[in-house]
């Protein structure tokens, strides 16, 4: 029950972390810093890939290389260094990306940061290269998970405090029958990043509430996990069996407040087994 920190950069807001299964290594970026990194458990060693726009979300695609989804809507394809830009959204050149989750047909559900002048914004990129906008009036977009029989999708917005649940049509990629899942109350922080399990059960991290959440299918609480962080920002599973957790946070360069681990990567196994993320199949 002991997380144990496996890199530690200090990071302002370690995010999105993703099990590379190719690479057989770990993947997350530091927003605020424009930086990404990765952690290889098979010789316990880290390094820093990434320096530039900030990247608020990704996914790895079948090829094996990263799609980064940046500051001011640029979408860009990076492969081991090398980095080209695909793709602008005009409308989010104000914003940036924040969170984002492959389907089982690699499209990827991607969301946008609020600006001056409007809410976030929910959108599906298909894998012909075009752009469809889901969701409208977001305070901050954040965590989605399938459920195992894919016909649902978790999705989380972090201002408001709620994760919903949509139908989802892998068909189409279209989601229906939005309603609130779970309600966080204020004394547990806000909802982060998520992810579903291999039992369907859901995992919240949680920004301001020290702690992992897991809740079985109904919603209830079955499972919390301290953090010596006050934000925990995203969790994945990974390794070879997948029942490693990688767990990402914040505030590493005001640990004084924020708590001794801030910012730092863990590691956790209780034994509980997750499941692949989807790859993304996107093309331009």
């Amino acid at each position: 029950m002991k997380p144990e920190i496996i890199a530690d950069y200090q990071c302002h807001n370690a995010e999105v972390p993703l099990w590379h299964k190719r690479e057989k290594c770990l993947y997350w970026t530091d927003i605020s810093r424009g930086r990404m990194y990765r952690y290889h458990p098979g010789t316990k060693k880290s390094e820093q890939v990434y320096e530039g726009s900030t990247v608020g979300g990704y996914t790895i695609q079948d090829d094996g290389a990263l799609l980064l989804l940046k500051a001011g809507g640029a979408i860009a394809r990076w492969d081991d260094g090398k980095m080209s830009l695909v793709a602008e959204i005009p409308d989010e050149s104000e914003s940036r990306f924040n969170d984002a989750i492959a389907d089982p047909q690699g499209r990827v559900f991607c969301g946008t940061m609020p600006t001056p002048e409007r809410l976030g914004r929910l959108y599906r990129l298909n894998p012909d290269g075009t752009l469809t906008s889901v969701l409208d009036g977001i305070g901050c977009s954040n965590g989605m998970g399938f459920t195992p029989n894919r016909q649902q999708m978790y999705y989380t917005d972090s201002t408001v405090g709620q994760i919903y649940l949509f139908d989802y049509d892998a068909a189409s990629g279209n989601l229906s029958n939005q309603r609130v899942h779970l309600t966080i109350p204020e004394n547990q922080g806000l909802p982060d990043g998520l992810t579903v399990d291999a039992e369907g059960f859901l995992w919240s991290a949680r920004w301001n509430g020290g702690h992992l959440f897991r809740y079985n299918t109904l919603g209830e609480e079955v499972l919390r996990v301290p953090f010596p962080a006050k934000k925990v920002t995203s969790l994945t599973f990974g390794g070879e069996d997948y029942t490693d957790m990688f767990i990402t946070t914040a505030g590493g360069d005001n640990r004084a407040e924020e708590g001794a681990g801030a910012g730092a990567i863990f590691h956790l196994n209780l034994g509980i087994q997750g499941v692949p993320e989807f790859s993304s199949r996107i093309g331009f």
